[in-house]
């Protein structure tokens, strides 16, 4: 059930930040709103999710996560620019998340 709540705060960590790149500065009350709202529920799921999952899998995942994933829809909606050493970049921090799941079993 753990790695459900860990899912969901990704999930909304990424709405959540999504949200605040629409918000353009906080200047757009709905995407403003929904920043708001997004790390509320994304930090309340993340900290049920850490009394079973260590701390620094956890954290791991869901910022490794948070990155590939907002950098997936900085390119595809935002029209970010994209090139070999940002691909690069973010394949080190997934080895990373892997790294550390490996070297030790979460409760």
């Amino acid at each position: 059930m753990e790695w459900i709540f860990l899912t969901l705060a990704i999930i909304f960590e990424v709405a959540a930040t999504t949200f605040m790149k629409m918000s353009n500065g906080f200047t757009k009350l709905l995407p403003s709103v929904g920043t708001f709202s997004g790390y509320i529920l994304c930090f309340t799921f993340l900290s049920i999710a850490l009394k079973k999952i260590d701390l620094g899998v956890a954290y791991a995942i869901w910022g490794a996560a948070g990155i590939t994933i907002m950098s997936i829809i900085g390119v595809l909606v935002f029209k970010e620019s994209i090139n070999a050493l940002k691909i690069f970049s973010v394949l080190f921090i997934i080895l990373g998340v892997i790294g550390l799941n490996l070297s030790g079993v979460s409760h």
